[in-house]
């Protein structure tokens, strides 16, 4: 049975699951009726991140234009234009083993995608989650759902895996970010 987290929560992930080498993290939404009239393209992002908390290189940034990782170990499985349809809407599959010791941890995000051209935001988004599967089994191990605690927010990151010591854990954080992707990629050491 998977493990509910709450915003802030931390929890073992390889420690718990001996064995565990590929998993995948499902990121899901669904819009509520908006009057606007433009559709709503909601992007998952996985961002390899160093010691400090940067991309210490472009490839690192993983998203719908650059669905692989150089090595490999973190695949984006292809851009949802809609979100329609029940389960996830986006998926990144992250092979543990093969992410480089480089990366002390990954930040997974969801933007809306030209959301201040379309006027859109995520207080217009609901059922917004993300979990953790088994990619072997197809178990879900973990799930976080945000809640509606977001108004005027265009980005989210949602959680994060990292590493301790030779495990690997998983963080909700749930942090809302006003500026979108570019906000996301400046604060993780990109120029967009």
């Amino acid at each position: 049975m998977a493990i509910s987290l709450q915003k802030g929560q931390k929890v073992d992930l390889t420690k718990g699951n001996p064995g565990l080498k590929k998993i995948v993290v499902g990121l899901g939404w669904d819009v509520n009726k908006y009057d606007g009239g433009n559709d709503f393209d909601l992007d998952a992002s996985a961002f390899l991140l160093n010691a400090e908390g940067k991309v210490a290189e472009d490839g690192n940034f993983v998203f719908f234009n650059n669905t692989s990782s150089p090595e490999g170990a973190v695949v984006h499985t292809g851009d949802n234009r809609s979100g329609v349809g029940e389960g996830d809407d986006e998926q990144i599959k992250v092979d543990l083993s093969s992410v480089p010791s480089s990366v002390a941890k990954i930040s997974f995000g969801i933007t809306i995608h030209e959301a201040k051209e379309r006027r859109q935001n995520f207080g217009q988004v609901s059922n917004s989650y993300v979990r953790v599967l088994n990619e072997e089994t197809g178990e879900e191990i973990i799930r976080y759902d945000l809640g509606e605690d977001f108004s005027v927010e265009t980005a989210i990151v949602v959680g994060e895996l990292y590493r301790n010591n030779a495990e690997w854990k998983f963080n909700a954080i749930g942090s809302g970010y006003q500026n979108g992707l570019a906000g996301l990629c400046k604060d993780f050491g990109l120029d967009v």
